[in-house]
């Protein structure tokens, strides 16, 4: 018989905490320019901060799945924020983590059994697959908030760039994970509304979904439409190209560290 949570099952994991002071520490170097390349500060804040964004996504996930009905989160582990206890560590956080490497952008997770047969409620099901994202929207509001509130002032460049490709990151991911396509959770959230003939006839396609996204952001017009959209609402929120270049810029401190220019000058 599936129980309540316990308090063990809600204790933070340590190693969510580990991930969080790193977030903190590379912050820190970032801000000050503690570190000899602040590079490598930048990647090590917007990695660990990314990776803080993907469990908050799960989190999110799972805890509106146990106000809904399922129990069972408990018992598996996804309350502790623990990256570990995911079903599926490679796509919720290895996966992401290499896709910002290689081509900066915010992969959607997504990884968290639900036992929906547990759940009661077509708004429910969609609320839970909204969570996630919208933990992404919020993410993404908090980076940004110095943009839009005009308080910058005294915020170093570094830590000012950094911010805004971590905000990048959450607009992409939150685009990508509201797409109605099968294995995402766009798709999730209109799923309870759809026929179960229709449901039955997507459901081959959903683990090939998520393939199907990045492969066709491979066509260039595609890829530029994309990222014009993305640009754009950064905009809308006081974030410029200019901002998110090189945060970029300074995320690949392996390609070297970047001149950049004053931004007064």
């Amino acid at each position: 018989m599936t129980t309540a949570p316990t308090r063990s099952d809600r204790r933070i994991s340590p190693v969510f905490l580990g991930i969080a002071a790193v977030t903190a520490a590379s912050g820190w170097a970032a801000w000050t320019g503690f570190a000899d390349n602040p590079g490598f500060a930048v990647f090590l804040f917007v990695t660990a901060a990314w990776i803080v964004s993907l469990c908050l996504h799960e989190y999110a996930h799972a805890r509106t799945a146990l106000h809904s009905g399922d129990l069972s989160i408990g018992e598996k582990g996804y309350l502790t924020l623990n990256p570990l206890k995911y079903t599926h560590a490679l796509l919720s956080i290895i996966l992401p983590v290499l896709f910002v490497i290689m081509g900066g952008i915010g992969l959607p997770g997504g990884a968290v059994f639900i036992e929906r047969g547990r759940i009661r409620g077509r708004w429910r099901h969609s609320l839970i697959s909204a969570a996630g994202p919208l933990t992404n929207v919020l993410f993404a509001v908090v980076c940004t908030a110095p943009f839009w509130l005009d308080a910058l002032d005294g915020v170093p460049d570094n830590f000012r760039y950094a911010l805004a490709f971590l905000a990048l990151l959450q607009v992409t991911a939150a685009i990508l994970n509201f797409l109605p396509i099968p294995g995402l959770d766009g798709y999730g959230v209109i799923e309870p509304w759809l026929s179960h003939n229709i449901r039955r006839q997507v459901e081959p396609f959903a683990p090939f979904g998520l393939l199907a996204v990045f492969g066709i952001l491979w066509i260039p017009e595609v890829n530029d439409a994309f990222f014009d959209a993305v640009d754009a609402l950064l905009r809308g929120l006081g974030v410029e190209d200019w901002d998110t270049y090189w945060g970029q810029r300074l995320y690949r401190f392996w390609q070297g560290t970047p001149d950049i220019p004053a931004l007064n000058g």
